[in-house]
């Protein structure tokens, strides 16, 4: 049996730039990898997609990406009459703006081509990718990104030194937040549905450079405006993080989970008690260290 980790992002900055013909929006981000996963494990079967998950909520027929990604993979390679037995052990919060689901599907690309051996190319497995989802051509690398399209336009960055080592503090509040609904919303904020073309390359030379001030005063997602607008608690999240040492704070892809930057894994773990007491109990709340 076959097992990959799956890991989650952040947005550090997501652009709208408006919306395209095909009905879907215009964008620039600036993808991170955090190292806090889902786990998937494959084994070769009997002419059939099996897929099995410990999240019940969680489909496990063919509307669910993993289950999409192994049918076309098996086709793609000219491997119909295969099949494969997937798990998903699910860790990461569903509806979180994580990039979970996308990360599931990219995985499972790679891990069949592995258990396989190997039999599409790095450009097959991409074409896959985009046709699977905005955000699963990032997480086929391993490295920060900037994308454009609508995300799975993927350009691989240098990891930036400035971040590694950075603690993050992540936390979902216990409700997820529709990407349809956000993206559908932001008609009533002009501001954010045409933004300034251009943040994300700025973001990443801030980053390259090191300047963690100015980094942090430049992080951007668009989805904030009407997200934060009907959740104000997520601002509140985000004001109280500031105050507790935070260099940066921002929701994450459509939410609703908000992240926070810290100098330190001990400085982000430091503000965890705080931030209970203040808060109550969160649905979902993780420390770690980014890794570039």
């Amino acid at each position: 049996m076959l097992r990959r980790e799956s890991p989650c992002k952040i947005n550090l900055l997501l652009n709208i730039l408006g919306r395209r013909p095909d009905g879907f929006h215009e964008l620039e981000t600036l993808f991170h990898h955090v190292p806090l996963t889902d786990e998937l494990r494959f084994a070769r079967a009997e002419a059939e997609v099996v897929l099995t998950c410990n999240d019940p909520a969680l489909p496990v027929d063919g509307t669910n990406l993993v289950h999409r990604a192994a049918t076309r993979f098996l086709a793609a390679a000219g491997l119909e009459g295969a099949g494969v037995r997937l798990h998903l052990e699910k860790r990461l919060p569903l509806a979180a703006g994580l990039g979970g689901g996308s990360a599931n599907a990219a995985h499972t690309l790679l891990g069949l081509n592995e258990l396989f051996g190997h039999p599409l190319s790095a450009e097959v497995l991409d074409t896959l990718a985009a046709g699977l989802g905005s955000d699963v051509n990032f997480f086929l690398q391993d490295r920060p990104a900037l994308a454009t399209g609508r995300g799975e336009q993927v350009i691989s960055l240098e990891p930036f030194a400035a971040l590694k080592g950075t603690g993050i503090l992540l936390v979902h509040p216990g409700f997820g937040v529709a990407t349809p609904w956000a993206f559908a919303e932001l008609k009533k904020y002009p501001a954010a549905l045409a933004g300034r073309p251009g943040r994300a390359a700025e973001l990443a030379e801030l980053l390259r450079q090191g300047d963690l001030t100015a980094a942090g005063n430049a992080l951007y997602n668009s989805l904030e405006a009407p997200v934060l607008d009907k959740y104000p608690v997520l601002r509140l999240y985000q004001e109280f993080f500031r105050r507790h040492g935070a260099w940066g704070s921002l929701m994450s892809g459509s939410g609703s989970t908000t992240f926070a930057l810290f100098a330190t894994p001990d400085a982000a773990q430091a503000a965890v008690e705080p931030f209970q007491r203040e808060f109550g109990p969160a649905g979902w709340l993780r420390t770690t260290a980014l890794t570039s």
